[in-house]
């Protein structure tokens, strides 16, 4: 019976390698089917052996663990140096785009409840 590990939809192009690499250097047996461009079936990384499946899923395991510290490490260090920022440094950053978007989000928000306030 096959054993679906990871769904591809919404991963990274650099993620899903490291995860190839990571599999083919453990030479665990695994296969892949790509996600439907239209966002309809999930593809993702698949094997037929049940054991394989179980090593599998804990080298995928293992990886995620240390990918979440990876990122999560390159995230604070970006913020501590000021290259990720909220709301404010967007506007300050970019004022026509972010009050155009605000622009746009008031329009459709009064456009959707138009009909329940005139009620």
């Amino acid at each position: 019976m096959t054993h679906h590990l990871m769904n591809l939809r919404h991963v990274p192009d650099d993620e899903a390698d490291e995860i190839r690499a990571l599999f083919e250097e453990h030479d665990v047996p695994f296969y892949e089917t790509p996600p439907s461009r239209w966002g309809i079936s999930m593809g993702g990384f698949w094997v037929h052996d049940d054991s394989e499946a179980m090593r599998a899923r804990e080298l995928l395991q293992n990886y995620q663990d240390a990918r979440l510290q990876r990122q999560r490490q390159a995230y604070e260090a970006d913020l501590a140096e000021g290259r990720v920022g909220g709301f404010w440094q967007r506007l300050r950053s970019r004022p026509v785009t972010v009050l155009a978007a605000c622009l746009a989000m008031g329009v459709i928000l009064l456009l959707s409840l138009a009909p329940f306030v005139t009620l």
